[in-house]
């Protein structure tokens, strides 16, 4: 038994290699009897001296691939750390469907089902034949105040939009319920929210549980908005149908979203070319909307945002509206407002060193 470390650049670079509920990791382990985890910033792998090479040699093989700014769909991703799916020869079609019956248009029984990122099988909108919102029970929303109509406006009338400022302005919520009303009236198949990872002042490594366990308070927000609005039950059941999606930034690689309500929440924590890849997914009859607080950045300090960057590359383009929010939009606890202003304010701890501190 041997085990090694490889070095991770990011905890997206863990994501990547682990895989949706540790699915990548899984079919290691069954492959060539390996365990592999990220601890601390790193990724270790564990087990008999052969299969610990073979693992670490594909490892590093999609990480070269990744660190080039090469996208890699799913299926790449796991031909890489699995290899190619075997393929079936063509079944004889004078044999293979009975007389009178029928075969679901586009499948044939040798066809796998294509799964989403959550390993689910999924139909290729994304959701499961037959799955909608039509009858969901939404929560009314009203805008509060004239910023938030503007906002609510945009999103029935753009293809992108921004949605800028402190936190408790109604910025995610807003677009959740937006995003909602429009799968109910069957204007987009699904709903795709997405989130990057970042470790604001917490390593992941030190948390306790699977990879996925670990990405879950960082998508609670998402299913808070969710829950309030249409409640946690049929939540679930959209969720579990693939009519909504709740995911990591790092998911959307080699994706196209058609036919979908896409929402980045806490976009000021993408670097400049995640935000350029989750722009590009946008597809066929969708639409996008970009949220985030510039103030509240998680980024190491040299690296710049994304969402500042997309605003002004993409200022004056006609089909995309933006929405910039005032600490007077908050329509949290009154106090919140006073506390955006104060830390907008100059502080005097700014300018002393921190050991004095």
């Amino acid at each position: 038994m041997t085990e090694i470390t490889i070095p991770l650049r990011t905890q997206e670079e863990a994501i990547l290699v682990l895989g949706p509920y540790d699915r990548y990791a899984k079919l290691l382990r069954q492959d060539l009897d390996v365990d592999v985890f990220s601890r601390k910033g790193n990724l270790r792998i564990k087990g008999p001296d052969g299969g610990v090479a073979e693992a670490r040699g594909r490892i590093e093989h999609l990480l070269g691939k990744s660190r080039k700014g090469r996208e890699l769909s799913l299926d790449q991703i796991e031909s890489i750390l699995i290899g190619p799916r075997p393929t079936k020869p063509p079944a004889d079609t004078r044999s293979s469907v009975p007389p009178g019956s029928s075969r679901p248009s586009g499948r044939g029984p040798e066809t796998a089902p294509r799964r989403d990122i959550t390993g689910r099988s999924a139909a290729g909108s994304g959701a499961r034949p037959g799955a909608s919102a039509a009858h969901v029970r939404i929560r009314p929303v009203e805008p509060r105040g004239e910023n938030q109509r503007i906002y609510l406006d945009l999103l029935e009338k753009r293809d992108l939009v921004f949605g800028v400022g402190p936190a408790g302005t109604g910025k995610t919520y807003l677009a959740v319920a937006a995003a909602v009303r429009a799968l109910r009236q069957g204007v987009y198949r699904r709903l795709v929210i997405t989130r990057p990872v970042v470790e604001a002042g917490e390593r992941l490594g030190f948390l306790p549980g699977d990879l996925q366990q670990k990405l879950n308070p960082y998508m609670r927000p998402i299913y808070d908005a969710l829950y309030d609005l249409i409640g946690a039950d049929e939540a679930t059941r959209l969720e579990e149908a693939g009519v909504i999606e709740v995911a990591p930034l790092a998911y959307m690689r080699g994706r196209t979203l058609s036919r979908a309500f896409v929402i980045l929440d806490e976009g000021q924590n993408t670097t400049i070319s995640q935000m350029k890849m989750f722009l590009t997914r946008l597809g066929e009859h969708s639409r996008m909307v970009v949220t985030g607080d510039p103030s509240q950045n998680d980024l190491e300090r040299a690296v710049r945002s994304g969402l500042p960057d997309a605003l002004q590359r993409l200022r004056g383009f006609g089909d995309v509206g933006s929405v910039q929010f005032q600490p007077s939009d908050i329509v949290r606890h009154p106090l919140v407002e006073q506390i955006v202003r104060a830390y907008q304010a100059p502080a005097r701890a700014e300018a002393e060193p921190e050991a004095s501190q």
